[in-house]
C-alpha cells in the first residue's frame, strides 16, 4: 500500500505537468521532447501500481527502468546542442548514437538471449552513470545559462544518483532492495518541483508553463505541512526508538504540540502572505509588459507641454496611464498647504481629503508605501503605525494614494480611482511597477520645475542687462529731486504743505538712492532687517503715505491680531504693490478694503485685500498672475509684483492665494505663520 500510494501520487504528479505542456501554443523539439519524456515518467510509475497491474516481477522492473531510462537519455541529448530542429536532427547526430546504443542493447539483448540477472543490474547502473556523466557534460557546456540549467541537473542527477546506489546494491546482492522499489515513487514526487523551475528558467526552449498562483501557494503549505509532519514523526520514531517509560507520553505531547504548531503557521497571514510573494516571483511570469508600458509612459511625459499646467496633467495622464485608470488628480504639497495642481474626471479636493493627506504625508516619508484607502479600511494591520482618520476616510474619492517624492521630501500625491470591476490589488508586483512610475514621473516634475527656474533666474539676468541702460535716467531723475529740494525751501507759501511735501520727497530721494545700489550692485533686493511687528501700524502708515494719490480711499478694518515676525520695509512694499492694483482695477466709487483676523486654531495671522473692481478669470490666475515679466499694463508695469509677493510669502514660511470673480471683485489673501 506504502509503494502503491507513492507511485500512483507520482503518476497524478506528472499527469497535471503533461497537462500544462499541452497547453504550451508554441511547438517545438524541446516540448516535443518533455512530453515524451513526461508521459513515459508518468507510464512507467503507474506501471509499479501493484493494485491495478498486479505484483512487479523482476523483468518488468528491470524493462521499465530501461525504458524510462533511453527516453530520458534521448531529452539529455536534445538539450547538448541547440542548433536543430527536428527530432531527426538530433537522432541523425554520431554522439546521440553513441548515447542511445548502450540502453537499446540493454533493452533488446534479453529478448534474445538468456542473461542473469546480476548482469542486467550491471547494465542498469552503467546506464545511470551515464546520465550523470551526460548531466556533467551539459551543465559545463551552459555557460552563461548555468544557472537556469542548475534545477534540471539537480532533478535528473538526485533521481539517477539514487537509481546508480540501488542497482549497485542489486548487483552486489544480486537483488533489489524492496526499500528502495517503494521509495521511488516518493523521490521522484518530491523533486518534481525542480524540473517545472527548469522549464520556467530555461527560455529559448519556449515552454512557458501556467500554474495558477493559488493552486501552487496550497500545494506549497502542503508540501510544508508534509515535511513538518515528518520531520515529528522522526522525532517520536527516536523517542519510541531509545524507549523508557515515558516514550508514549512524550509521543503524545509531540503530536500535540506539531498539530497546534502547523495549524498557527498554516494560518498566518505573515507567513501565507511571504510564500505567495516568493511563489509569484520565482514562478510565474510578469503582469506587466514593461518595455510597452514604459515606452508609453515615456511618450506620454515628453509631449512638449506650452504651460506648467500641462506638465501636471501630462504627468496625471501617465501615472493613470500605467494602471489603465479613469479619473485622478494631482495635488502638490505647499508647506502644510495642498494644492490641486491637475484633475482628470474628479474635482478639486475636499476638506476631508486634505485631512487625510496630511495624516499620510509622514506615513509615506518614512516607508515610500503606496496606500490602497480601501485596503486600509478593511486591514489596517497591512499598514503598521498608519493611524487614520475614520470619518474623514469615508469621504474619500479616489482608492490609491502615490506618493511623490523630491530629494527626500514629499513634493505631493498622485489619487486615482476606476471602476470596482477594473480595481487593481496592490500585491507586490503592481507596488514594484508603480514605484518605479512614481519616481519617474517625480523625476520629470523636479527636472521641470528645475527648468522653470533656472528660465526665471535667465529672466532676472536679464532684467540685470536692462538695468545698466535706465541707470542714467534714474541718476538724472535723481538730480531733478535735488534741485525740487534745494529750490523748494525758497518758497514756502504754505507751511504745513510743503513741509509734508519734503517729507514725502526725502523719502522718494532714500527709496531711490537704494534702488541706484541695488542695481549698480547687481541685486534685486538688499537683506532686511527682520523683527516683531503689529501689521495693522504698518498697513496704515503705507495707506496714510503712499496710498492717497489714487481712488477709491482704502480702508482697514482690525477683527483680531497679534504681532508677526516681517521685514517692516519688504513687507510694506507687498502691500503697496497689492493695495495699488486693487485700487486699480476698481473704479472711484468702488471700495478697497484691508481686512486682519488671528487663527488662534491653527497659529496663524491673515490679511485679506478685498475689492469690488473688474475681478480675474480662473485662467489668468493659474497661468499668468503669479509669473514674471508678464504685465497687463504694457510699458507701465514690469510683471513682477504679484511673483515678488507670492515668493516674499513663501520666503517667511506663508501663504499668498487669491480669490476672483470677473466683474464682481478680488480677494487676495496673506497668511503669516505666527511662530
Amino acid at each position: 500500500m506504502i509503494s502503491d500510494i507513492g507511485y500512483g501520487v507520482n503518476a497524478v504528479a506528472y499527469l497535471l505537468l503533461l497537462l500544462l505542456l499541452f497547453t504550451v501554443r508554441k511547438s517545438g523539439l524541446a516540448k516535443h521532447l518533455l512530453v515524451l519524456a513526461t508521459m513515459a515518467t508518468m507510464v512507467w510509475s503507474l506501471s509499479f501500481v501493484t493494485e491495478i497491474f498486479g505484483t512487479v516481477s523482476g523483468h518488468h522492473l528491470i524493462m521499465a527502468d530501461t525504458l524510462k531510462q533511453m527516453i530520458w537519455l534521448l531529452f539529455i541529448a536534445g538539450c547538448l546542442q541547440d542548433d536543430f530542429s527536428t527530432l531527426w536532427d538530433v537522432l541523425r547526430r554520431p554522439a546521440t548514437l553513441a548515447i542511445l546504443t548502450p540502453p537499446a542493447i540493454a533493452l533488446l539483448l534479453p529478448a534474445l538471449v538468456v542473461i542473469p540477472a546480476n548482469w542486467l543490474f550491471l547494465a542498469l547502473t552503467v546506464l545511470s552513470l551515464e546520465v550523470l556523466i551526460l548531466l556533467e557534460v551539459m551543465y559545463r557546456q551552459a555557460g552563461e545559462n548555468q544557472w537556469a540549467y542548475k534545477p534540471l541537473v539537480l532533478y535528473l542527477g538526485a533521481m539517477h544518483l539514487f537509481e546508480f546506489v540501488m542497482y549497485a546494491n542489486a548487483t552486489m546482492v544480486n537483488n533489489v532492495e524492496l526499500v528502495y522499489v517503494i521509495s521511488r515513487g516518493y523521490i521522484y514526487l518530491l523533486m518534481m518541483p525542480l524540473l517545472i523551475v527548469a522549464i520556467r528558467r530555461i527560455k529559448h526552449w519556449g515552454v512557458d508553463i501556467f500554474i495558477s498562483r493559488e493552486v501552487v501557494l496550497h500545494s506549497s503549505l502542503l508540501l510544508v505541512a508534509g515535511i513538518y509532519l515528518l520531520v515529528m514523526a522522526l522525532a517520536g520514531y527516536v523517542v519510541n526508538f531509545i524507549g523508557g517509560g515515558w516514550s508514549s507520553t512524550i509521543q503524545t505531547i509531540l503530536i500535540v504540540l506539531s498539530l497546534v504548531l502547523l495549524i498557527t503557521v498554516v494560518l498566518s497571514n505573515s507567513f501565507r502572505t511571504r510564500i505567495k510573494v516568493f511563489i509569484t516571483k520565482h514562478f510565474f511570469a510578469n503582469q506587466f509588459d514593461y518595455r510597452v508600458e514604459w515606452v508609453k509612459l515615456t511618450k506620454a511625459l515628453s509631449s512638449a507641454p506650452e504651460d506648467k499646467a500641462s506638465v501636471f496633467h501630462s504627468a496625471l495622464q501617465g501615472v493613470l496611464g500605467a494602471i489603465n485608470y479613469e479619473t485622478g488628480s494631482l495635488v502638490k504639497c505647499a508647506g502644510k498647504d495642498l494644492e490641486t495642481v491637475a484633475c482628470i474626471g474628479m474635482d478639486k479636493l475636499l476638506p476631508e481629503e486634505a485631512h487625510i493627506l496630511r495624516q499620510l504625508s509622514p506615513f509615506c516619508l518614512k516607508t515610500t508605501w503606496l496606500v490602497d484607502i480601501e485596503e486600509y479600511a478593511s486591514k489596517p494591520f497591512e499598514y503598521d503605525g498608519l493611524q487614520l482618520d475614520r470619518g474623514a476616510l469615508k469621504e474619500c474619492r479616489f482608492q490609491l494614494v502615490l506618493p511623490l517624492l523630491n530629494r527626500e521630501k514629499i513634493w505631493g500625491f498622485a489619487l486615482l480611482k476606476t471602476k470596482d470591476s477594473e480595481k487593481l490589488s496592490l500585491n507586490w508586483e503592481v507596488r514594484d511597477y508603480l514605484n518605479a512610475v512614481t519616481e519617474q514621473v517625480g523625476t520629470y516634475l523636479y527636472h521641470h520645475e528645475a527648468a522653470n527656474a533656472v528660465a526665471e533666474n535667465a529672466q532676472f539676468a536679464a532684467f540685470n542687462r536692462m538695468s545698466a541702460f535706465v541707470l542714467h535716467d534714474l541718476k538724472n531723475v535723481l538730480a531733478q529731486i535735488d534741485l525740487i529740494l534745494c529750490n523748494a525751501e525758497q518758497h514756502k507759501d504754505n507751511p504745513e504743505f510743503i513741509e509734508d511735501t519734503f517729507e514725502t520727497l526725502h523719502y522718494t530721494k532714500a527709496r531711490m538712492d537704494k534702488m541706484l545700489r541695488q542695481l549698480t550692485e547687481k541685486k534685486v533686493e538688499e537683506p532686511g532687517a527682520f523683527s516683531a511687528q503689529m501689521l495693522s501700524v504698518l498697513i496704515t502708515k503705507l495707506i496714510e503715505s503712499r496710498c492717497q494719490t489714487l481712488l477709491p480711499q482704502p480702508t482697514i478694518q482690525i477683527h483680531s491680531e497679534a504681532s508677526v515676525v516681517v521685514d517692516p520695509e519688504k513687507f510694506a512694499n507687498v502691500m503697496y504693490h497689492l493695495i495699488s492694483n486693487a485700487q486699480q482695477a476698481t473704479d472711484d466709487d468702488g471700495y478697497v478694503r484691508v481686512q486682519l483676523q488671528t487663527d488662534e486654531a491653527n497659529q496663524r495671522q491673515i490679511v485679506q485685500i478685498e475689492d469690488n473692481g473688474c475681478g480675474m478669470d480662473a485662467t489668468f490666475i493659474e497661468q499668468r498672475l503669479f509669473k514674471p515679466f508678464d504685465t497687463t499694463k504694457g510699458n507701465a508695469g514690469m510683471g513682477i509684483g504679484a511673483y515678488d509677493a507670492k515668493n516674499y510669502m513663501q520666503s517667511v514660511g506663508g501663504k499668498l492665494s487669491v480669490e476672483s470673480e470677473v466683474g464682481k471683485g478680488s480677494c487676495f489673501t496673506l497668511v503669516f505663520p505666527l511662530d
